[in-house]
């Protein structure tokens, strides 16, 4: 019966504050001397675990330590998997961007909003261009118009320094690109079709 595991738990005999409250398998509870707490454990062939040593008493469990720490992974790796983490992609355009430039930077744009992550366009303004932003303004305006079916504005614009800032977010109800999936097989028609060309040729 281990003593001490490795992540801190005082179990078995690592136990020595006394009394402790036991919570038994039927969920009833009782105050009792460590001793004999421990002494049921081994009688049924399991660990005294201590689950609460902040409460007055300590709260223990009468359980099987492998299986319950088992268990612990099993919920904080669910746990981890239901989190959903957003990835925030960063582009970059100018108010002289040429259409082909301007283009591509789009179509970057759309693939990470289809795929769920989120994007911050920044307007970068460089010396003269500073007096010429209505430019600028206009190019991004054009950019939320073309990506309005795969993405949300999500902050109302603003300028930091000399960069006027976006951030968009996937358009709500609208399942990411990785979901979408092909047919399996090919359709019966087509399929069927294939078949007869092959006969055709065979004869």
């Amino acid at each position: 019966m281990p003593n001490r595991p490795a992540d801190g738990t005082r179990i078995n005999e690592a136990i020595h504050i006394s009394p402790v409250r036991v919570i038994k398998d039927d969920g009833t509870q009782e105050i009792i001397d460590t001793r004999k707490a421990l002494q049921m454990a081994k009688n049924a062939g399991l660990d005294l675990v201590e689950v609460s040593p902040n409460a007055k008493p300590p709260v223990c469990r009468i359980i099987n330590y492998s299986k319950y720490k088992f268990e612990q992974a099993k919920k904080a790796k669910a746990a981890k998997a239901k989190q959903h983490v957003v990835k925030l992609k960063e582009i970059k355009m100018h108010p002289k961007t040429a259409e082909n430039d301007y283009l591509y930077r789009i179509k970057q744009m759309r693939g990470f909003l289809e795929s769920g992550m989120k994007v911050r366009l920044i307007m970068q303004f460089r010396g003269r261009e500073m007096a010429h932003m209505d430019y600028g303004r206009r190019l991004m305006e054009r950019a939320k118009e073309d990506l309005g079916d795969v993405g949300e504005l999500e902050t109302d614009s603003r300028m930091e320094g000399n960069t006027l800032l976006y951030i968009y977010g996937p358009r709500r109800g609208a399942a990411p690109k990785a979901a979408q999936q092909k047919p399996a097989t090919e359709p019966k028609a087509a399929g069927e079709a294939k078949q007869q060309t092959q006969e055709v040729n065979n004869a």
